[in-house]
């Protein structure tokens, strides 16, 4: 199976790879099936892990390809990765003025402005919100995967799976925390599971687009892998951690993104 993987060219592999972040994210919806509740501690602990890996892989599976790429261009090597870097956050800040400020943290799932609880345009735009910060996480594994085509030194196997799994991570509590909060709310189990997995089938599309993109079009490549990392950091910044940290569990999930980084570090450093 591993081997059947290392073969595939880099937009099968992205795909296979997002779709296991959809996976993710469907697995965390279907817990709304089992239980009424759930740890907010390792709900917190998950969500400042996978913080850490995605703040890691910004820089070593996305900048530092970028970077690498940039080498012997027309602009000074810097210009790429902070264009693209800037362009990734100004697009989701653009995207969260546009759509209703909704997140998915346990606290801030009931409050949505002018919106009443437990409505159709409520739902719609919860499942909207958090599908649109799912695009880029898909376009950064698909541009580290495509990053692999062009022989980049910094550009590693390892690093794009490693952030397809921390990614995959982010996204179980993610699931969850769409569907329970719309159950609550009186929608079906079976509805509140459909709405939380939907969240994550942009992945995989976002992903092919992205492999296919850096690919097809290698100029492109350093834009495409820095705008992946600014709006990673973006999600990471406005979502992710406030997220993990709301409820109380500020220690725990500070140490859970320092040992996700660091993880990530090693393996993108001595797997690369």
């Amino acid at each position: 199976m591993v081997d059947y993987f290392l073969n595939l060219d880099p937009v099968a592999q992205a795909a296979l790879a997002t779709l296991f972040t959809w996976g993710m994210t469907a697995l965390g919806a279907a817990l709304v099936f089992a239980t009424k509740g759930f740890n907010q501690r390792f709900m917190d602990s998950m969500l400042g892990f996978a913080g850490g890996v995605m703040i890691a892989a910004s820089f070593w599976s996305l900048l530092s390809p970028a970077l690498d790429m940039a080498e012997g261009g027309p602009v000074p090597v810097w210009v790429p990765a902070a264009v693209g870097f800037i362009l990734g956050g100004v697009f989701l800040w653009i995207s969260d003025k546009i759509l209703p400020h909704l997140h998915p943290s346990s606290s801030s799932m009931n409050e949505a402005e002018g919106i009443n609880p437990g409505s159709k345009k409520r739902s719609t735009l919860l499942v909207l919100a958090i599908t649109l910060h799912n695009i880029p996480e898909g376009l950064a594994v698909g541009v580290a995967f495509g990053a692999i085509a062009a022989d980049l030194p910094s550009a590693s196997l390892a690093g794009a799976i490693t952030l397809a799994v921390g990614i995959g991570i982010q996204n179980f509590p993610e699931g969850l925390a769409v569907s329970m909060p719309l159950r609550r709310e009186g929608m079906s189990r079976r509805k509140s599971f459909m709405y939380g997995q939907a969240s994550g089938m942009v992945e995989p599309i976002a992903g092919i687009i992205g492999a296919l993109a850096v690919t097809l079009i290698q100029p492109l490549l350093p834009y495409a892998l820095s705008f992946a990392a600014g709006a990673m950091i973006f999600v990471v910044a406005e979502e992710v951690i406030p997220g993990s940290q709301e409820n109380g569990n500020k220690d725990l999930a500070s140490m859970s993104l320092m040992i996700g980084f660091t993880i990530m570090m090693i393996l993108d450093v001595a797997l690369g």
